[in-house]
């Protein structure tokens, strides 16, 4: 950042007074230009024994296999985006259930939420799925997910209906679980 998007005038980049951490600072109108996680909502749709999953139609990992899964907006709630997200990639209406993963990724500045959700219907490729596909467990691509938050979130579930027991799960990805996920490219 090199002005700021209040006044104009040159930003500089210091630890604000009472502050632990450098952050851009305007001296002309005094404003504070906060930068904070970005969230990631989506769902986990299951059909019987089947989960739905998109093939990516765009960057980054386009031609990956996903979870219905994007930036929120301002002004929508998680659960809200959650579903319209789910709308746009796959086409499908879902009736939402609980939160079900939550998964740090604070090397890349997002929180990565994921509903179970049950699908409602019919469904299909949006503009950023080449296409839309129910798989059960032995069917997974297990080789081309796009994401570490995905395939982790996939072995959840597959383990907890093993146990009947859908709890909310917790993580972290570290680089180092990226690097072993991406490799070192």
């Amino acid at each position: 950042m090199n002005f700021c998007s209040h006044c104009g005038q040159p930003v500089r980049f210091a630890i604000p007074e009472g502050d632990d951490r450098p952050r851009f600072l305007c001296d002309a109108c005094g404003t504070i230009h906060y930068q904070n996680p970005r969230i990631v909502a989506g769902t986990l749709p299951v059909s019987g024994s089947r989960v739905l999953l998109c093939r990516r139609a765009i960057s980054p990992r386009k031609g990956y296999w996903t979870l219905p899964a994007g930036f929120m907006e301002n002004g929508e709630t998680t659960v809200e985006a959650a579903a319209r997200e789910t709308r746009e990639e796959a086409m499908a209406e879902v009736a939402l259930q609980p939160l079900y993963t939550m998964i740090n990724l604070p090397h890349i500045d997002q929180v990565f939420m994921i509903f179970r959700a049950e699908l409602d219907g019919d469904f299909g490729p949006g503009p950023e799925s080449l296409e839309v596909a129910l798989f059960e467990e032995h069917e997974i691509p297990w080789g081309a997910l796009a994401f570490p938050t995905i395939e982790r979130t996939l072995h959840h579930f597959f383990a907890d209906r093993r146990q009947g027991d859908f709890a909310l799960h917790v993580s972290d990805i570290t680089p180092e679980d990226r690097e072993r996920y991406f490799g070192s490219a």
